[in-house]
C-alpha cells in the first residue's frame, strides 16, 4: 500500500484506538502515533519525527485526530504533506479553553503568572508556560479538513468551532446531542458515517 492515516488521539486515549479506523480505510494502513508528549512543545518536538519515520515510504497521508492531539497535530505538523485531515471534538483555540478554565476556577492571569501553576476543583491544573505558548503560537492551518463537533462538547463553544472552520476553510457536521468524547455506539457510529460521506471527496 501506498496510502496512510495517522491516528493522533487525545488526553487520556492510546495508540490502540487506530484499530476502530483500519475498516473505514480498507486501502490504506493505519497506524496511531505512540507520543509521549504532554505539552504543546514537546508535541512539537516529537511529532515531526515521528511522522516522517512513519510515513517514509507512502505516498498519501491522511490524518484523524481527537481532541486535544488535534491541536498539538495543527501546532506540530501544519508544514507536513498530508492530504486530508479528519478532526474529531478538536480544541482549536487554546488560549480561550485555558481562559474558560481559569474563569471556572476564579483564578486571574496575575495569579497565575505568580504561582506558574494552579490545580483547579475540576481536576484541571492550569499552567502559565501553557497560556504563554497558546498567545505566542496561534494555530495556522490550511491542510483540508473536516471537523466532527458534539452539539454539547463542554470545552469547546459551537462559536469558537465555527469561526475556526470558517478560517481553515474546513467543513463542520455538528451531532445533535453529541458530546465532546465520542464513546457509545451512536456516536461511533455517527463519527463511521461521518467519515464515510467525506472518504473520496
Amino acid at each position: 500500500m501506498d496510502k496512510i492515516v495517522i491516528y493522533i488521539h487525545g488526553k487520556g486515549g492510546n495508540a490502540e484506538e487506530s484499530v476502530h479506523y483500519k475498516s473505514l480505510f480498507s486501502d490504506c494502513d493505519v497506524v496511531g502515533l505512540n507520543y509521549t508528549a504532554q505539552f504543546p512543545w514537546e508535541a512539537k518536538k516529537e511529532f515531526p519525527p515521528l511522522f516522517d519515520l512513519i510515513c517514509k515510504n507512502y505516498k498519501s497521508v491522511q490524518v484523524i485526530a481527537n481532541s486535544i492531539g488535534a491541536y498539538w497535530a495543527m501546532n506540530a505538523l501544519s508544514d507536513k504533506q498530508i492530504e486530508k485531515a479528519y478532526f474529531v471534538s478538536p480544541v482549536v483555540n487554546m488560549e480561550k479553553l485555558i481562559t474558560d478554565m481559569m474563569f471556572l476556577a476564579n483564578v486571574t492571569e496575575a495569579e497565575l503568572r505568580d504561582k506558574k501553576e494552579i490545580k483547579t476543583s475540576f481536576g484541571e491544573t492550569l499552567s502559565w508556560d501553557y497560556l504563554c505558548y497558546a498567545k505566542e503560537n496561534p494555530i495556522i492551518w490550511k491542510i483540508p479538513t473536516h471537523i466532527l463537533f458534539g452539539e454539547k462538547d463542554n470545552l469547546t463553544s459551537y462559536s469558537t468551532i465555527s469561526e475556526f472552520a470558517e478560517q481553515a476553510n474546513a467543513t463542520l457536521t455538528v451531532m445533535k446531542n453529541g458530546e465532546h468524547w465520542f464513546h457509545t455506539d451512536e456516536q461511533m457510529n455517527f463519527l463511521d458515517d461521518w467519515i464515510n460521506n467525506f472518504l473520496d471527496k
